[in-house]
């Protein structure tokens, strides 16, 4: 009896062994735009593929809609030692903020002159450098892979027709030198405002316009209260995925192998989707009603922004030239 007993019991312990081993590893995915954004659908690529790659053993828990935080609410957490959030979609720049020079070349206005121009770049070796910069300079996240989600407008409260129509403007910019320098070179006023509280600044006037690609000024409904669109295009939206060194250490070799799969999967996915899903949303906006100048000749916005471009790339200027002759 003390035998089977002694059986059973080690059998027990060996069944509890082998579920916890096979509990599947969840993963929070921040994302502040909605799912039916161009973002939206990176994060639900990248989950479906991640969960069939690793059949359900790491599950991607998406967290859309800015839930979780603005993105800079959400790297200030993962950089400040949280766990809340395991992997984040971010606008390739974000990480200027945090000593990532590289990662500032992308926000450059008038840099990439086509998408062709940034895929060029985004399936090149240099991408691999910039993605690996966090890491290099000792942030606690890697990234992943690059995408994009389409050229950056502005859009207004009011009726515009063209770049002498921005001065004095209230333009809402994140806290980036970059977006900063460049609203104030095309004559109007930079003013800090958090993405999830833009609707209301808009609403209220404590801005005038902003600026987000297509899909997400539509998702966020920022056409309600500003509905006048000027397609300038000064910055592809180049984003990335980024994870956290706390995600990470809770994956081992295979599993991390999944999620850079995964990663390199979304990218390609990325590249065949956006840029009909943008010119979809385009047309939905034109038939409803709303208000879209085309900006045919950029050449006089390109020379306005000369100050921020070039004291912005001077440091590293020969990267920079790298970036730009790819086109």
């Amino acid at each position: 009896m003390k035998k089977l007993f002694a059986v059973s019991l080690a059998l027990l312990v060996a069944l509890s062994a082998s579920a916890a081993l096979a509990a599947p590893v969840k993963l929070a995915y921040a994302e502040v735009n909605p799912l039916d954004t161009i973002v939206g659908q990176v994060a639900t690529t990248f989950k479906q593929k991640v969960e069939e790659l690793s059949k359900g053993e790491v599950i991607i828990d998406i967290q859309a809609g800015g839930v979780l935080g603005s993105e800079a609410q959400v790297l200030d957490g993962i950089l400040g030692g949280g766990d809340t959030v395991d992997i984040s979609r971010i606008s390739a720049f974000a990480l200027t903020s945090y000593g990532c020079q590289k990662a500032m070349l992308l926000s450059i206005p008038y840099t990439f002159v086509s998408r062709e121009h940034f895929w060029k770049f985004a399936n090149s070796p240099l991408a691999a450098d910039f993605l690996a910069e966090p890491q290099a300079i000792g942030l606690p996240l890697r990234g992943i892979c690059y995408g994009e989600e389409g050229f950056r407008h502005f859009f207004f409260k009011d009726a515009v027709s063209g770049l002498a129509d921005l001065k004095g403007k209230k333009i809402r910019v994140s806290d980036d030198p970059v977006m900063t320098g460049m609203v104030r070179d095309l004559g109007a006023s930079p003013t800090v405002v958090s993405f999830t509280e833009l609707y209301s600044a808009l609403q209220t006037g404590v801005t005038d316009a902003a600026e987000q690609p297509i899909a997400n000024y539509k998702s966020n409904a920022f056409q309600e209260v500003a509905p006048y669109l000027l397609l300038d295009g000064h910055t592809l939206g180049a984003i990335q995925i980024v994870v956290a060194d706390s995600g990470w250490n809770k994956l081992n070799d295979q599993q991390r192998a999944w999620i850079m799969e995964a990663g390199k999967f979304v990218q390609q996915e990325n590249a065949k989707i956006s840029a009909a899903a943008e010119q979809k949303v385009l047309d939905d906006l034109k038939a409803a009603g709303i208000h879209v100048v085309d900006v045919t000749d950029k050449a006089p916005w390109v020379e306005a922004c000369q100050n921020t471009i070039k004291a912005n790339t001077a440091s590293q200027a020969e990267l920079y030239k790298q970036l730009v002759d790819m086109q």
